[in-house]
């Protein structure tokens, strides 16, 4: 059974950078992480290795303009 729990939202980039070092600061150490996400707190267990992956897009559009995105996505197998 998968549960997933998602939320979007605008932020300016002074708040981005603030959740990222709170996201940063709840996988630091070897408790488990709190993560905030919309109005939820989400309970995670990451191990002590966990499998990363960044991938940046670049689109450049005459019609829709130039777009940036950036994916952060982390991946573990809890420990049983």
């Amino acid at each position: 059974m998968a549960n997933s729990t998602e939320s979007k939202q605008t932020m300016d980039r002074q708040e981005f950078a603030d959740y990222l070092r709170e996201l940063a600061d709840q996988f630091d150490g070897d408790s488990d992480a709190n993560i905030l996400v919309g109005n939820k707190r989400v309970n995670l267990s990451p191990t002590r290795k966990v499998e990363t992956e960044v991938e940046v897009v670049e689109r450049s559009s005459v019609l829709r303009g130039d777009k940036e995105s950036i994916d952060l996505t982390a991946h573990w197998k809890r420990d049983k």
